[in-house]
């Protein structure tokens, strides 16, 4: 045989050649997500539970009604599992069937919010917790009341120990784990996460369509992010003054800053075809008024049909993977367990 000294160079820059179109069809595979990664909203990633005791035990008192006077409400009343983690009414119905000042919010993904509530007076999900059980127009109980019902409850007590690992049971460790079982409650998965990670048939050319007026409208301003929201505080009627009868006074009530009256938390996006009636107040009742008002109100836009439509279509691509989980066995009560009164 003869001997070819270019042989080898030969093979040499066929390997070149070979790596630098792998090299290329990397590129232009990462190429999608890439440049859907540089966009103003990013995907929400699963919950990672570091404590599943103190999940499983905060799973419990989030659907203990014990926790209210009644016996009848429990967190899970006014934040609904099954119905995107709010109740889908107006206002939530309190104790007695007193009527709620305010529109529940999603408890799905708050985790990612500033602060809780409207108005941000709960700087975390742990100093939530504790609200509405004391609150006299929602659970209507005491934090003392809820512990010593606890206490009551032999089963209840050996948990607490387990997980907090020492005897002390209060109110602190009861909102602690209900506040690491909501921090578990974040929904991934979405349509548009999809097509964020670079899955270009993941949404149509609808929502596609949707999505480029609500970035190009400013929508993307206030609702931006994992959680498309949940992270500033902004006044409710920018351009257009918002005309309701609720009396909620949003940040100012917590601030005592006449300035930041009207103020409220931007709520996310995320789930949002799941969460109606919509704003503070409850007052739209679908998704195309709530796109017609903010974009009147916020924007100083008057929305066409078609484009109302569009909007609409890419939000409802925002609906992840729901909470999937078995319903608890909540420990039975004790003969020392205080009976609720709910007609007193």
């Amino acid at each position: 045989m003869t001997h070819d000294p270019a042989r080898p160079l030969r093979r040499n820059a066929l390997r070149l050649t070979l790596a630098a179109a792998a090299a290329a069809a990397t590129l232009l595979a990462m190429a999608p997500v890439q440049s859907q990664t540089q966009e103003p909203v990013q995907p929400i990633e699963a919950a990672v539970v570091t404590e599943p005791a103190k999940v499983e035990l905060g799973k419990k008192l989030w659907f203990d009604p014990r926790l209210s006077r009644s016996g009848f409400i429990s967190c899970n009343s006014c934040h609904n599992l099954s119905m995107g983690g709010s109740d889908n009414l107006k206002t939530s119905i309190g104790d007695k069937w007193q009527k709620g000042p305010i529109n529940s919010p999603t408890v799905l993904n708050s985790s990612l919010n500033v602060a809780q509530f409207w108005d941000g007076r709960a700087k975390d999900l742990q100093e939530q917790a504790g609200g509405p059980i004391a609150n006299p127009g929602e659970m209507a109980f005491s934090h003392d009341l809820a512990v010593d019902m606890l206490r009551s409850i032999p089963q209840y007590v050996t948990e607490f120990k387990q997980v907090f690992g020492h005897d002390r049971l209060s109110i602190e460790e009861v909102t602690a784990a209900i506040a690491a079982f909501e921090e578990t409650l974040v929904t991934p998965n979405a349509p548009f996460d999809q097509w964020l990670k670079g899955d270009k048939t993941a949404i149509n050319a609808q929502e596609l369509r949707g999505y480029e007026l609500f970035k190009g409208s400013g929508c993307v301003a206030c609702h931006n992010g994992p959680n498309l929201g949940g992270t500033s505080f902004q006044k409710m009627g920018l351009v257009e003054p918002y005309k309701t009868d609720n009396p909620a006074e949003g940040r100012s009530a917590v601030t005592g800053n006449d300035a930041e009256r009207f103020n409220f938390k931007v709520p996310t996006l995320r789930n949002v075809e799941l969460t109606y009636p919509y704003f503070h107040d409850g007052a739209a009742d679908t998704l195309a008024q709530a796109v017609d008002t903010m974009g009147r109100i916020q924007l100083g836009r008057e929305f066409s049909a078609q484009e109302n439509a569009d909007v609409v279509a890419f939000l409802k691509t925002l609906t992840g993977d729901q909470p999937q989980m078995a319903l608890p066995i909540l420990p039975p009560s004790s003969d020392k367990t205080v009976r609720p009164q709910p007609f007193d």
